[in-house]
């Protein structure tokens, strides 16, 4: 059996991420994993055009609705860490 993911945006954040003077926009994004669970993960989109940063899985939820209750629940503090892993794993994928 063949089973097929797709990933979907659950939640985008009315805060941005500033960094270097660039505005980030934030979003959660999930996916349902082979054993039903759903993972999550941040991505920050630039204003001006730049990569797209994303971080390695955040969490892993039983159901997409623990996932979104998860995204919803994340404050802006979160964000600015999350944002710094993501800067980390692309300079390590460099």
């Amino acid at each position: 059996m063949h089973f097929v993911t797709i990933m979907e945006r659950i939640h985008v954040f009315q805060t941005p991420v500033m960094a270097d003077g660039v505005v980030y926009r934030a979003e959660a994004w999930g996916d349902q994993r082979h054993d039903g669970h759903f993972e999550g993960w941040l991505r920050f989109i630039p204003a001006d055009g730049r990569q797209i940063l994303s971080t390695g899985r955040e969490t892993t939820q039983p159901n997409r609705g623990a996932l979104v209750y998860w995204a919803t629940g994340i404050e802006p503090v979160y964000l600015e860490g999350a944002f710094e892993r993501a800067v980390g794993r692309r300079s390590s994928a460099a």
